[in-house]
């Protein structure tokens, strides 16, 4: 399974030519307000995971795409975790696209995908406070679960909210 594609968008490993607008991405304040990035305060520490995700979105064995629309990447989608059937998805659309439905596009049309190469369940989180996600996720068919996690992230404690394609 390597390209996806929606009525507006592609959904797609990454091209080489593509890692400096990811990297736009990684480094946005206002998605890293509400996306868990790891700090890459150093040019070799984004390098890496600029490498990484490179590499990942080749890779057979994890779930890593640009989501591009008119060929410009305009976010992201992952794995965060893959276990038994079951693989827990992250995304994130630029703030200079949100608003136009792109998410919700996006992950009806992972959800359908995923379902359709071997995975049971998906799974999607976001941060309590963040509606525009929530929304995103009940939109794309998906129900809130009984999983609500506290993490701390840049100093704050976060609620984490779960959502699943499945109905438990």
């Amino acid at each position: 399974m390597q390209t996806i594609r929606t009525k507006r968008l592609v959904i797609k490993p990454y091209e080489k030519k593509d890692l400096e607008a990811l990297s736009e991405l990684l480094l946005d304040e206002e998605i890293k307000r509400s996306f868990m990035i790891p700090d890459l305060g150093t040019k070799e520490a984004l390098d890496r995971m600029l490498d990484k995700l490179y590499r990942y979105s080749l890779s057979d064995e994890h779930f890593e795409r640009g989501i591009y629309l008119n060929g410009i990447l305009i976010g992201f989608v992952n794995d965060v975790e893959i276990h038994e059937g079951t693989i827990e998805l992250g995304y994130v659309i630029s703030p200079l696209y949100k608003g136009q439905g792109y998410a919700t596009e996006m992950l009806k049309a992972v959800i359908q995908a995923l379902l359709g190469n071997g995975f049971d369940t998906i799974i999607t989180a976001s941060f309590d406070w963040n509606a525009g996600s929530i929304r995103v996720m009940e939109k794309s068919g998906m129900h809130r679960i009984s999983r609500d996690e506290h993490v701390l992230y840049h100093g704050k404690d976060e609620r984490c909210v779960y959502y699943s394609t499945a109905s438990s």
